[in-house]
């Protein structure tokens, strides 16, 4: 309860918390591949699924805040698009097995010791040779975040993530890029500035 109440008071604002623009590595993957059916877990105010909306996915979402919700859906409205959008958290969320096929897992943070039953629940719902694309906070950002707390990312270090734990939590999936990068954030007033990312590109057997 503590978690869906932090995230409808900042999502209560009218600023958008991490902007209005899609995530530069998702819209990255993305363009490259053929649009389908994507699913976009703990999505917040929509930024992403909505882009995916405008490129012709068919672009699911869900997450806990009805705040979150709110705006993703008047975002979509904004740009003359469709998303859907479900009220759930993780441990609850339900769709079919092997119906998406793509999982977007963009700054999705879950507590360290159900991290991995999540992500395996999670790329369930994925098709054989479906895609994941993933971007979150490696375990080095606390110290970006000691330097500069808008950088963004959990403080809890359990769960931020370490590649090696990310690499068998999608164990089923082939791999084609698996990094610890340092960027810089330019996503609304959360995500500015330096910060250290995983990024995951990989598909399903």
């Amino acid at each position: 309860m503590y978690q869906k109440n932090f995230w409808n008071d900042r999502y209560s604002q009218a600023e958008f918390t991490y902007g209005k623009l899609p995530n530069e590595y998702l819209k990255e993957k993305l363009d490259t591949l053929k649009s389908g059916k994507i699913l976009f877990p703990a999505e917040g105010e929509g930024r992403n699924a909505v882009y995916a909306a405008v490129k012709g996915w068919q672009s699911e979402a869900f997450d806990q805040s009805e705040e979150g919700e709110k705006k993703a859906l008047l975002w979509a409205s904004e740009n003359n698009t469709e998303i859907f959008y479900t009220l759930s958290n993780v441990e609850n969320i339900e769709y079919p097995y092997s119906s998406f096929d793509a999982l977007a897992m963009i700054y999705a943070h879950f507590p360290g010791e159900s991290r991995r039953a999540f992500h395996r629940k999670l790329s369930g719902f994925l098709k054989p040779g479906g895609y994941l694309i993933l971007e979150g906070f490696s375990k080095l950002q606390q110290e970006y975040q000691q330097r500069n707390p808008q950088s963004g990312g959990p403080r809890d270090y359990e769960m931020l993530y370490d590649l090696e734990e990310l690499k068998k939590d999608f164990e089923n999936f082939e791999i084609k890029e698996a990094i610890v990068k340092t960027i810089v954030l330019n996503e609304g007033d959360h995500h500015k500035g330096e910060a250290s990312v995983v990024r995951i590109f990989a598909v399903k057997k």
